[in-house]
């Protein structure tokens, strides 16, 4: 039951979800000072959420940052979480990535770099109705193509969310004798504070390894702060569902 509402009652709170519900209600109702006030909300709101600025600002302080490749030491093993491809494409004789495919690519360089000597991919398939391939053998697949020697990479492809992800990681590095400070933790900027909290919750205490930044160097141009963008609502989205999936987690005691 948590796994369906966590996949469904976030969208009711994301912010364009938000702008619309208000826009909808000054609409049809009559009460002429509502329908003012929910318009003027529901348009200031809007050109807030847009604000490619303000958008990468917030960004800028969720994501964990990241440490150069010559700046780190070597690991023995890298856990790298799912999430990024796309489900349900056809022709299905081919991995199909979405926007997290460094995820995949980054780990590939740490194992070519030799800053990790195994990986272990974690998540089945995080779809409510229907079947689907787990993205853990899709990742697979992918590393094996790039030439990551396929003994090296060991699969967790039953997990649906990043909860039960380090639950049954940590099963994992028991029986494989690996210890927290021999382990890196490979998933996205934004998507890293509520992982570590997940593998703390479960008594992992591991280096983390950011991928996949959506966050820009900072631009002090005029269009920066005046011409309204649809990335940034984007932004907004990734944030609000991190932010609400702490919430829920910690509601959860998963964290």
């Amino acid at each position: 039951m948590f796994f369906i509402l966590s996949k469904t009652v976030s969208f009711l709170v994301l912010p364009l979800t938000i702008v619309v519900i208000l826009l909808v209600l000054a609409v049809f109702l009559k009460n002429q000072q509502w329908k003012k006030r929910l318009l003027y909300g529901g348009i200031i709101l809007l050109l807030f959420f847009s604000n490619d600025f303000l958008a990468n600002e917030a960004m800028h302080a969720w994501e964990v940052q990241t440490v150069a490749f010559k700046d780190m030491a070597p690991h023995k093993l890298g856990i790298v979480l799912t999430g990024s491809t796309i489900p349900g494409l056809e022709p299905n004789d081919r991995v199909y990535f979405q926007r997290g495919a460094d995820r995949v690519t980054h780990t590939v360089q740490l194992y070519k770099l030799g800053l990790i000597e195994k990986i272990l991919i974690s998540g089945g398939s995080g779809r409510i109705l229907g079947e689907e391939e787990p993205e853990a053998n899709k990742f697979r697949k992918a590393m094996v193509l790039m030439g990551v020697d396929s003994t090296d990479i060991m699969i967790e492809n039953e997990t649906r969310n990043t909860a039960e992800s380090a639950q049954e990681v940590v099963k994992m590095l028991d029986s494989l004798h690996y210890k927290s400070e021999e382990c890196l933790l490979i998933t996205s900027a934004f998507h890293m504070r509520r992982s570590l909290a997940c593998y703390k919750k479960v008594g992992l205490h591991i280096q983390p390894f950011s991928t996949d930044f959506y966050a820009h160097p900072r631009e002090y141009y005029p269009d920066a702060f005046i011409i309204p963008k649809v990335e940034a609502i984007s932004i907004w989205h990734k944030l609000f569902k991190e932010w609400i999936g702490m919430i829920a987690y910690k509601a959860a005691g998963y964290i």
